[in-house]
């Protein structure tokens, strides 16, 4: 298993881990498999998505701000409910296929780590398995 240690700038963003991950997979010598991609924090998630245009992941925040307000009357004391609700609408983890070596990834497809409490450090974790 390899970790990705994560720093978050902002309260709420996606970072691009799709070439970091390619890294960790082409370490790990795998030619054909599967790899999973795992967060282990309940205030953030995983997605991929398009990585070609920037306004992609800006639009997909601004809609899960107006589908997830910070104004609903929420009972969790931490005040981090809107952050809850979003990592799990997005999820904890991806499988992603691997051939030749490489992400068996669309040609606008990215891997994204999705913050929504932060800033923080965080982690993620990889998976590999040949098949």
């Amino acid at each position: 298993m390899n970790t990705i240690p994560i720093k978050t700038n902002q309260k709420e963003e996606f970072l691009d881990l799709t070439e970091t991950i390619q890294e960790k997979i082409k370490d790990t010598e795998i030619k054909k498999g599967v790899c999973t991609v795992y967060v282990p924090h309940t205030t953030a998630g995983v997605t991929i998505n398009e990585n070609a245009d920037p306004s992609v992941k800006n639009d997909i925040l601004m809609t899960l701000k107006k589908a997830v307000p910070d104004s609903l009357p929420y009972t969790h004391a931490e005040g981090n409910s809107p952050a809850h609700v979003k990592a799990s609408l997005m999820g904890s983890s991806v499988e992603i296929l691997i051939e030749k070596g490489r992400l068996k990834l669309g040609t606008w497809q990215g891997v994204f780590f999705c913050e929504f409490d932060g800033p923080r450090k965080r982690q993620v974790f990889l998976r590999t398995i040949e098949t």
